[in-house]
């Protein structure tokens, strides 16, 4: 009969590594669920050559992956898939299912064909003895390493519930304030789409007849209008060649800012424009609070909580301080003393996390200061967008207004042409 090397956690707690006999790789992983262990890894070890056949084995793909794979290769889940796959896995698990089980009834019930493929593949990879946490590590298109290490605190703890509702609630937080910036732009991007459509109207349609239509009547026509004119003339002649050139140097822009040395210096240029500048700092401060928090309070070690909230943070210039101040506290300075090196944190946070270190309640501290940021957060977008929206509307005024002058200018020179010829 085969014997079968495994690596699994016992009900206490302890890490057990030995082998056991059975006829298949499912049966030993089945007789191993039975007493009580969870499981890490199992490797069929050959006859003679202890360890080299079970390797190649376990590189070979298994039915069931190859299955995934190709269910995976159809349909894709994506991020999308995260925030719905924890909340139903929630439901479940306080109705008093377990994690396995909770997987595998929505591999069964769910309906949407991307949370069913992944609902589908975490089960295949849980029936064969992988625990949850390392099921959804293999597939980080949907799953941040941050969240399997949560779930495999709270497996370890034996607080997974506790751990899933708070990454709910964490998501969430996360999906309100990405739906509300999106909310924020969508207004002003709707006044700059009419004022540009209004701006075209005048150059390519009215405009054109109207000069028709003075230069038959005949007179001098003033300054402005002449300027207005060559400014139509100009769109009408030019202007497919200026949009080519405005496409092609926005693409090529958007290249060199994907790129690791654009991305550096378009974050650096953002931090001294005037609104947005301040609007990037708090957004650090919000993801810093935030996934700090959450990782800290789940049970992740200090070292490994900053080495994940460092991924978290989008600016880059921010994410470099940030990597050196954690060095500074991997080598035993306090966090808010770090973080005052960097000069990217304002002094606000940095007095409420000094007052929770000295008081150790760091991660109330940092829900504290979650809480004030989302709230600024959310006043510098409505700021943002009467801005933009103010800005819009005056460049609109003004242009309809040099063309309404443009016009009657000309029209009051016509007038006066055709009485001094009477």
């Amino acid at each position: 009969m085969p014997r079968f090397a495994y690596t699994a956690r016992d009900r206490a707690g302890q890490t057990v590594a030995a082998d056991l006999e059975a006829p298949s790789r499912k049966d030993a992983l089945r007789l191993l669920s039975a007493r009580g262990f969870l499981v890490s890894s199992v490797t069929e070890l050959a006859a003679g050559a202890p360890g080299k056949k079970g390797a190649a084995k376990t590189a070979k793909r298994s039915p069931a992956e190859a299955r995934i794979a190709r269910r995976a290769s159809a349909v894709v889940p994506g991020k999308k898939e995260c925030l719905a796959f924890l909340e139903a896995l929630y439901d479940l698990m306080t109705s008093g299912l377990s994690a396995g089980e909770a997987v595998r009834l929505l591999s069964v019930r769910i309906k949407e064909p991307r949370l069913r493929s992944l609902c589908g593949g975490l089960w295949e990879r849980i029936s064969e003895g992988a625990p949850l946490s390392r099921a959804m590590a293999e597939f980080p298109q949907v799953f941040d390493p941050s969240i399997t290490n949560l779930i495999q605190a709270g497996e370890a703890t034996g607080s997974l519930n506790e751990t899933v509702q708070r990454l709910i609630a964490h998501l969430t937080e996360q999906r309100e304030l990405r739906r509300e910036l999106l909310t924020a732009l969508a207004y002003p991007l709707f006044m700059v789409v009419v004022a540009g459509g209004v701006i075209l109207f005048f150059l390519f349609f009215l405009l054109p007849r109207l000069q028709s239509l003075l230069t038959s009547l005949g007179g001098k026509m003033p300054t402005s209008t002449k300027l207005l004119i060559g400014l139509s003339e100009f769109a009408i002649h030019y202007g497919v060649f200026v949009l080519i050139a405005a496409v092609l140097g926005g693409i090529s822009f958007w290249r060199w800012r994907v790129s690791a040395a654009g991305r550096a210096t378009t974050d650096a240029w953002l931090l001294k424009l005037p609104l947005i500048g301040p609007f990037v700092v708090s957004q650090t401060v919000l993801a810093f609070s935030q996934t700090l928090s959450v990782l800290l309070e789940n049970g992740i070690t200090a070292a490994e909580a900053l080495r994940m909230t460092e991924k978290q943070i989008g600016n880059l210039v921010h994410r470099a301080a940030f990597n050196v101040a954690t060095a500074r506290v991997l080598e035993g300075e306090a966090l808010s003393v770090a973080l005052t090196r960097t000069g990217c944190f304002p002094d606000l946070v940095i007095d409420r996390l000094s007052v929770g270190e000295n008081t150790g309640n760091v991660v109330p501290s940092l829900k504290q200061v979650a809480v004030a940021y989302q709230k600024l957060i959310s006043n510098q977008l409505s700021l943002f967008t009467k801005v933009i929206s103010s800005g819009v509307l005056m460049m609109v005024f003004v242009f309809v207004g040099f063309i309404a002058f443009a016009m009657v200018s000309a029209i009051f020179n016509v007038s006066a042409s055709f009485k001094m010829g009477g």
